[in-house]
Protein backbone atom coordinates (compact mmCIF):
# COMPACT_ATOMS: atom_id res chain seq x y z
CA UNK A 1 0.00 0.00 0.00
CA UNK A 2 1.32 3.25 -0.97
CA UNK A 3 1.53 6.49 1.36
CA UNK A 4 -1.89 8.30 -0.22
CA UNK A 5 -3.81 4.56 0.26
CA UNK A 6 -2.77 4.68 3.73
CA UNK A 7 -3.55 7.79 4.66
CA UNK A 8 -6.90 7.40 2.80
CA UNK A 9 -7.31 4.26 4.70
CA UNK A 10 -6.72 5.70 8.22
CA UNK A 11 -8.95 8.67 7.71
CA UNK A 12 -11.65 6.28 6.57
CA UNK A 13 -10.46 4.17 10.07
CA UNK A 14 -10.71 7.18 11.94
CA UNK A 15 -14.06 8.60 10.05
CA UNK A 16 -15.76 5.16 11.15
CA UNK A 17 -14.73 4.89 14.86
CA UNK A 18 -16.04 8.79 14.55
CA UNK A 19 -19.46 7.40 13.79
CA UNK A 20 -19.62 4.36 15.67
CA UNK A 21 -18.84 6.77 18.85
CA UNK A 22 -21.74 8.62 17.44
CA UNK A 23 -24.41 6.00 17.02
CA UNK A 24 -23.56 4.36 20.51
CA UNK A 25 -24.11 7.97 22.45
CA UNK A 26 -27.69 8.19 19.86
CA UNK A 27 -28.53 4.69 21.00
CA UNK A 28 -27.48 5.41 24.79
CA UNK A 29 -29.22 8.39 24.79
CA UNK A 30 -32.70 7.58 23.33
CA UNK A 31 -32.76 3.70 24.47
CA UNK A 32 -31.20 4.63 28.21
CA UNK A 33 -33.50 2.17 29.68
CA UNK A 34 -32.35 -0.47 27.46
CA UNK A 35 -28.68 0.10 28.18
CA UNK A 36 -29.24 0.44 32.00
CA UNK A 37 -30.94 -2.94 31.59
CA UNK A 38 -28.60 -4.68 29.50
CA UNK A 39 -25.27 -3.53 32.06
CA UNK A 40 -27.93 -4.44 35.20
CA UNK A 41 -28.60 -8.16 33.62
CA UNK A 42 -24.65 -9.03 33.94
CA UNK A 43 -24.45 -8.26 37.75
CA UNK A 44 -26.51 -6.76 40.48
CA UNK A 45 -25.34 -3.22 40.50
CA UNK A 46 -26.10 0.46 42.70
CA UNK A 47 -26.91 3.73 41.06
CA UNK A 48 -23.49 5.11 41.16
CA UNK A 49 -21.88 2.36 39.84
CA UNK A 50 -24.59 2.54 36.90
CA UNK A 51 -23.86 5.59 36.32
CA UNK A 52 -20.06 5.24 35.92
CA UNK A 53 -20.71 2.23 33.75
CA UNK A 54 -22.64 4.09 31.68
CA UNK A 55 -20.07 7.28 31.43
CA UNK A 56 -17.67 4.56 30.98
CA UNK A 57 -18.76 2.66 28.06
CA UNK A 58 -20.95 4.19 26.01
CA UNK A 59 -19.42 7.99 26.71
CA UNK A 60 -22.74 9.45 28.26
CA UNK A 61 -22.77 11.81 31.03
CA UNK A 62 -25.74 10.58 33.14
CA UNK A 63 -27.22 13.48 35.52
CA UNK A 64 -28.58 11.91 39.10
CA UNK A 65 -31.76 13.68 38.25
CA UNK A 66 -32.19 11.56 35.31
CA UNK A 67 -30.89 8.00 36.83
CA UNK A 68 -32.78 7.63 39.83
CA UNK A 69 -36.41 8.59 37.75
CA UNK A 70 -35.55 6.31 35.44
CA UNK A 71 -34.65 3.52 37.60
CA UNK A 72 -37.79 3.41 40.01
CA UNK A 73 -39.71 3.78 36.65
CA UNK A 74 -38.27 0.12 35.15
CA UNK A 75 -38.75 -1.10 39.26
CA UNK A 76 -42.06 0.24 39.08
CA UNK A 77 -42.31 -1.42 35.57
CA UNK A 78 -41.68 -4.85 37.08
CA UNK A 79 -38.12 -4.56 35.06
CA UNK A 80 -36.05 -4.65 38.15
CA UNK A 81 -35.92 -5.49 41.54
CA UNK A 82 -34.25 -3.58 44.66
CA UNK A 83 -32.31 -4.01 47.97
CA UNK A 84 -30.70 -2.31 50.59
CA UNK A 85 -27.24 -3.33 50.75
CA UNK A 86 -24.92 -2.28 53.85
CA UNK A 87 -21.57 -1.74 52.92
CA UNK A 88 -19.04 0.35 54.71
CA UNK A 89 -21.15 1.93 57.13
CA UNK A 90 -23.49 3.16 53.88
CA UNK A 91 -26.49 1.94 52.87
CA UNK A 92 -26.77 1.03 48.76
CA UNK A 93 -30.17 0.31 47.07
CA UNK A 94 -28.84 -2.72 44.23
CA UNK A 95 -31.13 -3.39 41.62
CA UNK A 96 -30.95 -6.77 40.07
CA UNK A 97 -33.11 -8.26 37.23
CA UNK A 98 -36.72 -9.75 37.02
CA UNK A 99 -37.63 -12.04 34.70
CA UNK A 100 -39.98 -9.80 33.26
CA UNK A 101 -36.81 -7.28 32.68
CA UNK A 102 -35.05 -10.51 30.93
CA UNK A 103 -38.14 -11.05 28.93
CA UNK A 104 -38.11 -7.49 27.65
CA UNK A 105 -34.71 -7.15 26.66
CA UNK A 106 -34.90 -10.62 24.84
CA UNK A 107 -37.99 -8.56 22.92
CA UNK A 108 -35.74 -5.64 22.15
CA UNK A 109 -32.96 -8.02 20.18
CA UNK A 110 -36.16 -9.89 18.43
CA UNK A 111 -36.96 -6.26 17.12
CA UNK A 112 -33.47 -5.46 16.67
CA UNK A 113 -32.90 -8.36 14.52
CA UNK A 114 -36.22 -8.42 12.41
CA UNK A 115 -35.20 -4.25 11.95
CA UNK A 116 -30.96 -5.22 10.64
CA UNK A 117 -32.45 -8.12 8.91
CA UNK A 118 -35.85 -7.58 7.46
CA UNK A 119 -35.18 -10.76 5.68
CA UNK A 120 -35.45 -12.62 9.13
CA UNK A 121 -39.06 -11.49 9.83
CA UNK A 122 -41.88 -14.32 9.83
CA UNK A 123 -44.51 -13.75 7.26
CA UNK A 124 -47.74 -12.83 8.32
Amino acid sequence: MNKSNKKTHQKVKIMTETFRNEIVQRITKNLLDIQILKLIQTQPMWGYMIKKQVEAKYGVKLRHGALYPLLNELERKKFLTSRRQQQGGRTRKVYSMTEKGNQYITAYYSVLREQVSPELTPML
